[in-house]
């Protein structure tokens, strides 16, 4: 039996952006993935390999605000949810990984909806 071990296109980009993007105390990695349904995003600080803040459209206490999860008014609703969380625990600055997803649909509504909310990168 023959195990495939080529990364796809996505895992390589993902890599080649990691190597650049660093989170501090500062300036936290902001992280999202995208699954079919859901969306995820995390703050996390590189240097202590802690993570700061999660939070998902797949959390209890998301669902109780939107209705749905897999959409784009859904990760609009992430986005002003999680901004105000991180604002709340004192970050104001991130650093955008967007997973080597292309900037468009559910990941541009969540960065747009969390910069007009007060949160900069």
């Amino acid at each position: 039996m023959f195990i495939k071990k080529d990364l796809t296109q996505k895992e390589k980009r993902h890599r080649r952006i990691r190597k650049k993007i660093i989170g501090t105390d500062d300036k936290p990695r902001l992280s999202i993935y995208r699954s079919l349904n859901h969306l995820y995003a995390q703050l996390i600080n590189d240097i202590t390999g802690k993570t700061i803040l999660f939070l998902s459209t797949n959390s209890k206490e998301f669902k109780k605000v939107a209705p749905s999860y897999g959409n784009i008014k859904a990760a609009e609703a992430l986005g002003e949810r999680f901004a105000n969380l991180a604002i709340s625990k004192g970050v104001k600055e991130v650093v955008f990984d967007k997973g080597g997803y292309p900037y468009h649909g559910r990941i541009k509504a969540f960065a747009e909806s969390a910069r007009k909310t007060g949160l900069q990168f």
